[in-house]
């Protein structure tokens, strides 16, 4: 009876903790961010949009993109320092991001200006609206 007991308290928590990852998984990421986009060289207004996880904002589609940034891991990392990079050029767009992402402070900068950077660009794409 004892064992029963032991066994079905230990079913249960187990049953409990898997639903709360899973809650917590359903619900995606927490954020609260502000995109601003601007052309180097260029006299053009910088565009900003606002992300509000798990769904809203000023950016176009803000549930998708809370979607998207589920996805990404580590989705502000700078590149590492001492990465071989190819000198490819992808374009004067610059955007900053700053808030917070998951609790954590976000204050970073992308660009196309190499290989390493259009990469790290094209992982969050989906936050920089055409800046046309």
């Amino acid at each position: 009876m004892r064992v029963a007991a032991v066994t079905l308290a230990a079913l249960a928590a187990t049953g409990c903790m898997s639903r709360a990852g899973s809650d917590k998984a359903t619900r995606g990421p927490s954020a609260d961010l502000q995109i601003e986009i601007s052309i180097r060289g260029s006299e053009a207004p910088t565009k900003v949009w606002t992300l509000r996880c798990p769904r809203s904002g000023t950016l176009p589609d803000a549930a998708t993109a809370c979607s998207k940034l589920a996805g990404v891991k580590d989705p502000f990392a700078p590149v590492p320092k001492g990465t071989a990079c190819t000198q490819i050029y992808g374009g004067p767009e610059i955007a900053h991001v700053s808030g917070t992402f998951n609790g954590e402070r976000v204050d970073t900068e992308f660009s196309r200006g190499d290989g390493c950077e259009i990469e790290r660009w094209n992982r969050v794409g989906f936050l920089f609206p055409s800046v046309s």
